[in-house]
């Protein structure tokens, strides 16, 4: 998975559209695109979409952003979506790796009732978007066989400690938001789930989203939000492994496997050892998820 999209959940107008973006996973949101008094047509408009979805490998993935759990609104959304077999949930405004927990359980339940297989419904944790959540990205390892990522937000984060901006005057990030950045990485690391970069704002600035992307991807993100589809085909361009990096990553993985069991190798006069070897190997699946040819 390279792009999400979010699609507000009340437009069926939008949703009907987002089919065809060209997004790997769509993100329907019941949250903040969604006004308080709209919340019970949302999930009405959302069931529906769900309920009338093409077969899995004709479609993108489904996720549904269901409001936070402090709101009193994550059970309605629960109830109203899951029985319709949403790939995912993404719960934002999580805290802790026990909110994953808390509403893995919920998710449980609604599955049991629905009589939809036990785990069939994954989770996506936004991690970031309450100051006191940077103190708890170690606790998402081990919270749920059911979370799939983790991402980050800056909007939200800015909002909860009372922040003029995100962004310095050059336009970069400033120290809070690049530490929960990295943050989410080693988050994701450590709980093993794919790391899914935040969203990029401004969506007329190509320009600037594609150097978003490049440092997402520089950096070990997997996949990244987006906003509006016009941002889907830079973020699904800059998220597929280049032909040269996957001749690469080929080399280095025929080179190992070369060597036998010694550990270290040598390609083109410099040594490579098994981090370089992992890092391949997670290269190639990335490609392979792409459709890109691999040969090894």
């Amino acid at each position: 998975m390279r792009s999400m999209l979010f699609v507000p959940g009340d437009s069926r107008k939008k949703l009907a559209k987002s089919l065809d973006c060209g997004a790997d996973a769509l993100i329907v949101d019941l949250e903040d695109s969604v006004a308080p008094a709209a919340k019970a047509d949302a999930r009405a408009v959302t069931a529906e979409f769900l309920a009338g979805l093409p077969a899995r490998e004709a479609r993108p993935r489904i996720y549904v952003r269901v409001n936070a759990l402090d709101t009193g609104l994550t059970d309605d959304d629960l109830d109203a979506v899951v029985p319709h077999g949403p790939d995912g949930i993404m719960l934002p405004k999580a805290t802790c790796g026990a909110d994953v927990m808390l509403v893995d359980a919920k998710i449980t339940t609604s599955e049991a009732l629905a009589g939809i297989d036990d785990g069939a419904t994954r989770i996506v944790a936004i991690a970031t978007e309450t100051g006191g959540s940077l103190f708890e990205m170690g606790s998402y390892k081990g919270s749920s066989a059911r979370l799939e990522g983790l991402t980050w937000g800056a909007e939200d984060l800015s909002a909860d400690i009372g922040a003029l901006t995100n962004r310095d005057a050059d336009g970069a990030y400033t120290d809070l938001y690049r530490l929960a950045r990295a943050l989410c990485l080693a988050a994701s690391a450590g709980a093993a789930v794919m790391a899914i970069d935040s969203v990029f704002v401004d969506f007329r600035d190509d320009t600037g989203l594609r150097a978003d992307c490049e440092e997402g991807v520089r950096d070990g993100y997997v996949a990244k939000m987006a906003i509006h589809p016009a941002q889907v085909a830079t973020i699904n361009d800059v998220f597929t492994p280049s032909d040269v990096a996957i001749d690469e990553a080929e080399a280095i993985v025929r080179a190992m496997a070369e060597a036998g069991g010694a550990g270290v190798a040598s390609l083109d006069g410099r040594m490579i050892d098994r981090p370089h070897l992992r890092r391949a190997e997670r290269l190639l699946a990335r490609a392979r998820a792409a459709g890109k040819p691999v040969s090894v």
